[in-house]
């Protein structure tokens, strides 16, 4: 069984399903969805439309550009079965997918490295905005009681004695 890519979202295209565009020089548009086709028809770039993956491993949303995606290409010259060569295949497959997920971990750790230390700063000060949320409301009480205590002092100002003066 083989999948097909679409030209625009280069999504995966199982058999039965998509649509086929012939252009009069027989190039070959493959599309996953009528989404896709409309796109294409109307002439909107891959590269500028969010939601791709063009879009996204030009922006460095995604990994493409590695080594380990050159074992997925198609090729064409069918070669004379051999049991060895497909024991190797197979084990080549298995050790390529390693690869990638290895890659792809160390990618999202590179890419998702100083959000964390963002979102912490964030959470600190919604935490500081909204602390009287967390407060237990009998400490709130106690709290502005002390603050009410401190406001309602009275200051009185007391006459000193002079060594001049004499009071009677």
């Amino acid at each position: 069984m083989r999948l097909e890519k679409c030209w625009f979202c280069s999504g995966a295209i199982y058999p039965g399903h998509g649509v086929c565009f012939v252009r009069n020089d027989s190039k070959l548009f493959r599309f996953c969805r009528s989404k896709c086709h409309k796109n294409f028809k109307m002439k909107r770039n891959p590269r500028k439309v969010k939601w791709t993956k063009a879009y996204r491993t030009l922006h460095g949303k995604e990994a493409m550009r590695d080594s380990a995606f050159e074992f997925e290409r198609q090729r064409n010259r069918p070669r004379r079965y051999d049991r060895k060569v497909a024991q190797n295949t197979i084990l080549a497959m298995r050790r390529v997918e390693d690869i990638k997920a290895r890659r792809a971990e160390r990618f999202h750790e590179m890419r998702m490295g100083g959000k964390e230390d963002k979102s912490r700063g964030g959470d600190k000060r919604e935490l500081e905005q909204q602390i009287h949320l967390v407060r237990a409301p009998v400490s709130v009480l106690a709290s502005n009681a002390v603050i009410s205590a401190r406001n309602n002092i009275l200051t009185v100002s007391v006459p000193t004695k002079r060594n001049d003066e004499v009071f009677d």
